[in-house]
């Protein structure tokens, strides 16, 4: 297998493996970036070579305006991929990136007939279905900073520093933007992906119930699991060892799969 070596901003692949037969493309919730992915190869099978996306505003793409709507993102995120298909391929997301991971998915599938060979779909409603709670996106300053608190996604040193958040605020709002008004449209698709979807969700969870990670059932045309860990909606710090513990059997059986 090739490890690409030609410059691309939206792609990282901090632990090039060049014996890998599998990608996996790895996608953030709502401000985080590339580098929450950035341990995962030592937990993953051999085979599987780590490539976190990196969305505009945030990283290596820091300069670059954050997306607030998901066809635009999509779009300028596939061709960038395009180079990295040439071998079986997996999305995971985590929260927003979990829808991020599914329009993707469906885009290259339609678009370029590119199938991925599995999704992993983590802490987020499945897309299809209306948000259960009010959006945060266009609260006022104050209000927008406690529901981040409250998320306990975001570390309260970086939310009491009023200099740091006010260059991360404008990123906030407009992933959570991008996040909360994504819907999928199911009477305007086609048929449902091909391949294998897996939903991750945290036991202690307030922001995204069980029924919510069941729904992504429909999407697929192949088979659907739903596994659980303790924690809150960030249970991917948290668990993040029995959660990639897990993944790595997933991903075992995707590449037998994909063979």
């Amino acid at each position: 297998m090739k490890t690409m070596q030609t410059f691309n901003s939206y792609i990282t692949c901090p632990k090039p493996n060049y014996q890998a037969n599998l990608r996996l493309f790895c996608l953030p919730y709502a401000g985080g970036s590339s580098l929450i992915f950035r341990t995962w190869s030592s937990s993953l099978p051999q085979n599987v070579e780590v490539c976190p996306i990196e969305i505009p505003g945030r990283g290596k793409q820091m300069k670059l305006p954050a997306f607030t709507q998901m066809e635009p993102l999509v779009k300028a995120i596939a061709p960038m991929l395009l180079p990295y298909l040439d071998q079986p391929f997996a999305f995971f997301g985590h929260s927003m990136g979990a829808l991020i991971s599914f329009a993707l998915a469906y885009h290259l599938s339609e678009e370029y007939g590119k199938k991925p060979s599995h999704l992993f779909v983590s802490a987020s409603r499945a897309p299809q279905i209306p948000l259960s709670k009010p959006p945060i996106h266009a609260l006022p300053e104050h209000e927008f900073q406690e529901k981040l608190r409250r998320l306990n996604g975001t570390p309260a040193s970086v939310l009491e520093n009023d200099e740091l958040m006010q260059l991360l605020t404008p990123m906030l709002r407009a992933d959570f933007t991008l996040a909360e008004t994504y819907i999928y449209a199911q009477q305007n698709q086609a048929t449902p992906l091909e391949c294998p979807i897996t939903a991750f969700g945290g036991l202690e969870d307030q922001e995204v119930s069980i029924q919510e990670l069941e729904e992504w059932r429909s999407l697929s045309q192949n088979s659907f699991q739903l596994q659980t860990f303790s924690g809150d909606h960030f249970f991917i710090h948290s668990s993040q060892s029995i959660l990639l513990e897990n993944l790595a059997k997933h991903l075992k059986v995707s590449n037998l799969s994909s063979l």
